[in-house]
């Protein structure tokens, strides 16, 4: 636990979906955490301690982030697919999900990936397994790289990397970044419903958004309608967007491939083939800067393979846990 937080907890066109499509009976408890000038919410699956006192305790902790526009219901498929191994918690990262903006009102990465630091800290929850996918793959990266006691594996689904030439796809994404366009396309599509915006979303995603079941859409429609009436929601975007592609620039020390080749966790990539906001192609540079990555790609999936394809993430995760596990009893002097 930090000797300076201590948390106070409470039961209680986007480049990713704003909620994941969920799974049956798959219950989940929601609370948030209050740190000075920062409150963030947390989902975990229902019943973590189901096992009797202790339960959460003999599984090793994992945290999964989000991505641009999503929240941390991106990760309710995924969740319970590992929860005999691991006792794992979703951030809403601050701003996005039923997190408000952060009091400091900074959305670069650096401020994303102190949030993260800052939780696990005052939690006391490291070295966890951390999940990344999109933006989240890339806080993901930076909290690996400045903090490796926090991170014991390293996963990234589709993590938001720079490319030189990045795909005609995305270049709308990316125009959320220039002031004036967020509340531009507000604007000329303030009459579009929730489930216009919805299945847009799920086209830009999905590789195949006939995945999504009804009871998934509905469940994406929904939120997607309460964030639209937050008065912040297209200022996050917006000013989120921009600190994403300010990354992408970023020389020295502070670029996001120098940033990769200073991780030290082992490192599970994965990426999709009909991924329309990132490339296919960068997996290869990826699986290179990662050092020992392991690399899993799904031909059919998009962006959000641990949605479109929980199972085979799910596998590939454990994995890497069996191989992490399998080293350190190989060399049990390593902490």
């Amino acid at each position: 636990m930090s000797s300076t937080e201590s948390p106070d907890t409470a039961t209680t066109a986007l480049p990713v979906p704003p909620a994941g499509p969920g799974r049956p009976g798959a219950a989940e408890t929601v609370r948030t955490v209050n740190l000075p000038g920062l409150t963030l919410t947390v989902r975990a699956p229902e019943g973590r301690d189901a096992g009797g006192p202790g339960a959460a305790r003999d599984r090793e902790p994992a945290l999964y982030v989000h991505g641009l526009g999503g929240s941390s219901q991106n990760w309710s498929g995924l969740m319970p697919l590992l929860a005999d191994r691991l006792d794992g918690e979703a951030l809403d990262l601050p701003g996005f999900g039923h997190s408000p903006p952060p009091g400091d009102g900074n959305y670069s990465v650096f401020a994303q990936a102190r949030a993260v630091i800052r939780y696990l800290d005052a939690a006391g929850r490291g070295p966890v397994h951390l999940i990344g996918n999109s933006m989240g793959g890339t806080t993901a990266t930076r909290v690996a790289a400045a903090r490796p006691d926090l991170v014991r594996t390293l996963t990234l689904i589709s993590p938001a990397l720079p490319e030189l030439r990045p795909q005609r796809t995305a270049v709308p994404t990316a125009l959320l970044a220039v002031p004036g366009v967020a509340t531009l396309f507000a604007r000329l599509t303030r009459d579009w419903t929730a489930e216009h915006r919805t299945r847009e979303v799920l086209s830009l995603c999905y590789g195949d958004p006939g995945k999504v079941t009804p009871e998934g859409f509905d469940t994406a429609a929904a939120e997607y309608a309460r964030r639209l009436e937050l008065p912040y929601f297209w200022e996050v975007m917006e000013r989120s967007a921009r600190a994403l592609v300010n990354a992408y620039t970023l020389g020295g020390q502070h670029n996001l491939w120098r940033q990769a080749e200073r991780v030290l966790a082992p490192t599970l990539l994965v990426y999709g083939g009909r991924d329309r906001l990132v490339s296919l192609r960068m997996a290869r540079r990826a699986a290179a800067a990662f050092r020992g990555s392991r690399l899993l790609t799904l031909p059919e999936a998009g962006h959000v393979a641990m949605m479109e394809y929980p199972e085979a993430v799910a596998r590939a995760v454990r994995e890497l846990l069996d191989s992490e596990m399998t080293e350190v009893t190989a060399d049990p002097g390593r902490s």
